[in-house]
C-alpha cells in the first residue's frame, strides 16, 4: 500500500516560497523561509509568476531536472525552454514525471532522459494537490490520470530529487484538510486492502475504488481505474478534517 502524500522539501506557492537543502532525517522539514510576495491577481498569473520565479531561483546551467505535471508546471516547463533557447541556461536534461509533461518538455525544446532507479535529479518541480500547514506533507494525486501516466514514477522521481518544490495556489496550503487521500493498492487484492483501510478508521472515512470512467462507487464501477503497473487507486474519503497527515503517513 502506498499513499499519494509525499513530505516536501522545497515549498512554493505564488505568495510565499520556502526553501531548504535536503535533510538526513525523513522528516524533510523545512529550515528557511524567504517570503515572495506579490500582487493578486487571478490564478493563473499567480501560477505563471510562481514558474518563473521558481525556475530563476533553482535552476542552473548542467542541472538534472525532475519535469512535474499541471498548470504551473507546463508553465515552468515552456518558461525553462525560452530560457534554454535564448542561451541563458545550458545543459538542462528534463526528467518527466508523465506523457504529459514529456510531450511539454519536447515541444519546448528541453533534451530529455528517462528516470531509472539510479537517476541523480538536482532538482524537481511539480504540482500538488494540498499542502498541510505544519508538516509541509504534500498530496498529490488526488485528479483522475490518463492509464499510461504512472503515479509511482511521479512519486519516485520527487523523492529522489535533492531539492524540490511545489507551486500550488494559496486556498491549496492549509491545515485542517478535507477531502479525500488517495491509495495506490496491488489489483489483484484491493478488496482486502480496502477492508483494511476502512477497519482502520472506523467509520471515519469511505474507502471507493477509483473508475476510469462512468460514476464513481465503492467497488469502482464496471471500469476501475488500473494504472500501467497494475495498481488500483482506493480514494480514502473523510467524514471529517484531517487533523494530521503525517500521522496517517
Amino acid at each position: 500500500m502506498a499513499s499519494l502524500a509525499t513530505s516536501t522539501l522545497v515549498y512554493s506557492t505564488p505568495v510565499r516560497i520556502k526553501t531548504s537543502s535536503k535533510p538526513r532525517s525523513s522528516s524533510r522539514t523545512c529550515k528557511k523561509t524567504v517570503p515572495f510576495l506579490v500582487t493578486r491577481a487571478d490564478s493563473s498569473s499567480l501560477l505563471l509568476h510562481a514558474a518563473k520565479h521558481t525556475v530563476d531561483k533553482h535552476i542552473q546551467s548542467g542541472m538534472v531536472v525532475g519535469l512535474g505535471s499541471g498548470q504551473a508546471s507546463g508553465m515552468a516547463i515552456q518558461y525553462l525552454g525560452r530560457l534554454l533557447r535564448t542561451g541563458a541556461l545550458k545543459d538542462i536534461v528534463g526528467v518527466p514525471m508523465s506523457v504529459t509533461s514529456a510531450s511539454e518538455a519536447a515541444r519546448a525544446g528541453i533534451p530529455l532522459d528517462v528516470y531509472q532507479d539510479s537517476s541523480q535529479i538536482d532538482f524537481a518541480f511539480d504540482d500538488a494537490d494540498i499542502i498541510e500547514e505544519e508538516t509541509l506533507v504534500a498530496i498529490i494525486g488526488r485528479q483522475k490520470s490518463q492509464r499510461d501516466e504512472s503515479i509511482i514514477q511521479e512519486k519516485s522521481i520527487l523523492k529522489a530529487a535533492n531539492k524540490l518544490v511545489f507551486m500550488i495556489t494559496e486556498n491549496q496550503y492549509m491545515g485542517g484538510l478535507e477531502g479525500s487521500i488517495p491509495v495506490l493498492v496491488q489489483a489483484l487484492n484491493w478488496m482486502e486492502t480496502a477492508e483494511e483501510i476502512d477497519d482502520l478508521f472506523l467509520g471515519d472515512a469511505e474507502v471507493w475504488r477509483r473508475s476510469s470512467i462512468g460514476q464513481a462507487g465503492p467497488m469502482g464501477g464496471d471500469f476501475p481505474f488500473i494504472t500501467r503497473e497494475g495498481h488500483n487507486v482506493l480514494d480514502v474519503i473523510f467524514t471529517s478534517p484531517i487533523q494530521s497527515l503525517d500521522a496517517l503517513l
